[in-house]
């Protein structure tokens, strides 16, 4: 699967944002340290940004799928993912 099919088919889902994030950066001094920043690159929605010039990583929690690779992924273990509060989150138009 390409990464022009994965895009479109992100499309064709919905979500309802809530105005506080589900994902929490654990320790911004961790991220500093990362030297393969991985998170930037295992998010299939690039959700993490490592920012150079402020040197923090940025987290989109508005276009998180709920997938969970963050939370088993990250080498560290700092990022925090919890379920979207109820009536917020991800809805799959095909199930």
């Amino acid at each position: 699967m390409s990464k022009t099919d994965v895009s479109e088919k992100l499309f064709t889902i919905r979500y309802k944002c809530d105005d506080k994030s589900h994902l929490i950066i654990k320790d911004a001094q961790t991220c500093l340290s990362c030297t393969t920043k991985d998170c930037n690159y295992f998010c299939p929605s690039d959700v993490y940004e490592w920012e150079k010039k402020l040197k923090i990583t940025t987290v989109a929690f508005e276009n998180c799928i709920e997938c969970g690779t963050c939370r088993i992924a990250c080498p560290s273990h700092n990022i925090d993912w919890v379920y979207p509060k109820g009536g917020h989150g991800i809805t799959y138009k095909f199930g």
